[in-house]
């Protein structure tokens, strides 16, 4: 079921993927094709609490930020989808749960307690949000660019990879793997063959 009458396709996968750039290129795309279609940023990039742990190093991840930027996922997302017939997001709710379990402490009572809220919340709600998720598996050179948000993380890379993925598939959301080593452009062509095939037609 779309967000009232949008279809959203979530861009996921491992940290230096490209996911960024796919997002804007599948965006361009479904514009040229004439689709009233939106993108949006990864909420966590304009989270206060992330600025502060992330470019300033005040403190570290908690629950508190993650929560955070769980909420924002959610409300970016729907925010941005009200007005449109497809949204293309960088990101989903569930690469949030993904990264909670990985940075904090699970043997915290709290942490767990919301954790599981998080995790039910999220399993509810993006199936009837979420048309499908392209899961992109290329790793680049995290280093390249200076950019300080993917350094904080940067030796999670593999196991954000298997999580973020794991996470997406207990929701039940349709996943489609990009193939390895296409160019921006074999990208986007590949997925919107996909995405008709899958039945995701869209004006």
């Amino acid at each position: 079921m779309p967000i009232r009458d949008c279809q959203v396709v979530a861009v996921e996968g491992t940290a230096a993927g490209g996911k960024t750039t796919l997002v804007h290129a599948l965006t361009a795309y479904y514009r040229e094709q004439g689709v009233n279609v939106a993108a949006t940023g990864e909420p966590a990039r304009v989270s206060p609490f992330m600025e502060e742990i992330v470019l300033h190093g005040k403190g570290e991840f908690d629950l508190t930020a993650e929560l955070d930027a769980f909420a924002a996922q959610l409300s970016t997302t729907m925010r941005a989808a009200r007005n449109h017939s497809l949204l293309i997001t960088d990101k989903t709710p569930a690469n949030v749960v993904a990264y909670t379990r990985l940075l904090l402490d699970q043997g915290d009572p709290q942490v767990r307690a919301v954790l599981r809220t998080m995790e039910s919340l999220c399993n509810a709600w993006m199936p009837l949000a979420y048309s499908a998720v392209i899961h992109c598996r290329d790793q680049y050179d995290q280093a390249a660019g200076g950019d300080r948000f993917r350094g904080k993380v940067l030796d999670l890379q593999n196991a954000t990879e298997t999580a973020v993925y794991e996470a997406i598939r207990t929701t039940n959301v349709p996943i489609i793997d990009l193939p390895q080593g296409l160019t921006t452009q074999a990208r986007v062509e590949w997925i919107a063959k996909h995405l008709h095939l899958l039945g995701i037609n869209v004006h």
